[in-house]
């Protein structure tokens, strides 16, 4: 049976060409046929893959999802973008990246997806789904968007603001964190809330349970429309009257880890969090915290 990896890369990166380079020739070497997606790829027109390689920032990797997704394939991200929260791998160490992956020499991380369904006033349904977040926003910059929230089917609470985000743990560090929503363990379940610019009292970010569902309702008398957007990259126009459900899914995104560092390294690393000279209890005043400290693996 032929061996296939799908590699997804960025293409106005010059470092893709170079990386993409190497990715072929090791995963040539492990006797594994590669598989070229292009931007305007989807999942329907691929042939079997067992294992997927990212080249590029979180955009690419978001872009990559779509087509793992739904073959429950594990994807190594290479950060070759500014920020990379999540990749597992930067650039120095392709190739070793790679045998480790062609070798089976990982663990898989899951992480959580949420699904959406809107429902037009008259009555039409398209469903969608996301990895990081489904965003609701406002579709003219000079008008204010009136949006009332359920969940539960329970009136929550209603106010006008520039939009809403509904994200999952591993989208909290995304839009969410940039509405001032909190940082979320990506293994804790549940999605986050966070009102964009809201003209309200009471309009704090939420964090629900995973067996909720959050509903978001264009009211009738909105000065605006809206536009929902999934990670960025999927869009879909809302009208007034129009009603937006978001819940988990059973189907998650699946990350090839080369080593089992935890979140917490990863979020000093990425955000460079200043912990050198932390105070400890006893009062002593440490150098460099040794058991988190990034190496080249760890600091994934």
């Amino acid at each position: 049976m032929t061996r296939r990896a799908l590699v997804v890369r960025h293409t106005s990166r010059a470092a893709a060409a170079t990386a993409t380079e190497v990715v072929l020739a090791e995963l040539a070497v492990a006797g594994i046929e590669p598989v070229l997606a292009t931007d305007d790829t989807i999942a329907a027109d691929l042939p079997p893959f067992e294992l997927a390689v990212v080249l590029g920032g979180d955009g690419t990797i978001l872009r990559a999802a779509e087509l793992t997704r739904e073959a429950g394939v594990p994807m190594l991200g290479v950060n070759l973008g500014r920020f990379g929260f999540l990749a597992a791998v930067e650039p120095d160490d392709i190739a070793g990246a790679v045998r480790r992956l062609a070798a089976g020499d990982y663990e898989v991380e899951e992480r959580s997806t949420v699904a959406l369904s809107l429902t037009s006033a008259d009555g039409q349904q398209t469903d969608g789904w996301a990895l990081n977040e489904v965003s609701l926003e406002k579709a003219e910059p000079s008008r204010m968007l009136d949006v009332g929230i359920e969940v539960d089917d329970r009136r929550l609470e209603r106010f006008g603001c520039d939009g809403v985000v509904v994200a999952t743990p591993t989208g909290s560090t995304a839009h969410a964190f940039s509405g001032g929503g909190p940082v979320v363990w990506p293994d804790v379940a549940g999605m986050i809330v966070v009102p964009l610019g809201a003209h309200a009292l009471f309009a704090r970010p939420l964090v629900v349970g995973p067996s909720s569902v959050v509903t978001l309702l264009v009211l009738e008398d909105s000065a605006t429309s809206g536009v929902i957007t999934c990670d960025g990259r999927r869009t879909l126009r809302v009208g007034t009257g129009d009603r937006i459900e978001v819940r988990g899914t059973d189907r998650p995104v699946r990350l090839a880890r080369l080593s089992p560092a935890p979140f917490t390294t990863r979020l000093v690393h990425k955000y460079a969090l200043p912990v050198e000279g932390w105070r400890r209890t006893n009062g002593t005043i440490p150098g460099p915290i040794q058991e988190t400290a990034p190496t080249q693996e760890t600091a994934q």
